[in-house]
């Protein structure tokens, strides 16, 4: 039996034994709610409220009713598992962001952004062939000695 069915337990007793001195004690306390074999929790009466008893992983959460809202509270052994979630998923966040700073930055354009001379004089060329081109393209199109 695991640390969370014996504290279970010890409140069960606990309540039992509160209900056994006192008749007032008993009229004050809820019926116990106990969920189907086949539903996941257990609700017992407590005090103020009812302790929950998760079936499948033996964790208990004190659960209260206030203004209609019924809030529960992690157990002890479910509050220290769930930091411990936390604190590993933080260690994680800081060792994935110091891999993302140390990666090699990829390359940049140069920082003056002017092309190379071998670049403009590519561009220059094919400059010159469009404006070539062109020009007998005209030239075919307009008739002897008309206007365009």
């Amino acid at each position: 039996m695991g640390k969370a069915q014996h504290l279970f337990l010890a409140i069960v007793l606990a309540i039992a034994l509160a209900a056994s001195f006192g008749a007032a004690a008993v009229a004050e306390t809820p019926p116990p709610i106990i969920a189907p074999e086949s539903e996941r929790f257990t609700l017992t009466p407590a005090e103020g409220g009812y302790v929950r008893l998760n079936k499948e992983t033996g964790a208990l959460s004190y659960c209260s009713v206030k203004d209609g809202v019924t809030a529960c509270r992690l157990g002890a052994e479910e509050r220290a598992a769930f930091e411990a979630e936390i604190e590993r998923l933080r260690k994680e966040n800081a060792a994935l962001k110091a891999r993302a700073e140390a990666a090699p930055v990829p390359p940049t354009a140069r920082p003056n952004m002017a092309p190379s001379e071998e670049e403009f004089e590519r561009a220059l060329s094919f400059t010159e062939r469009f404006l070539r081109r062109i020009m007998r393209l005209f030239r075919e199109e307009t008739s002897p000695g008309g206007a365009l």
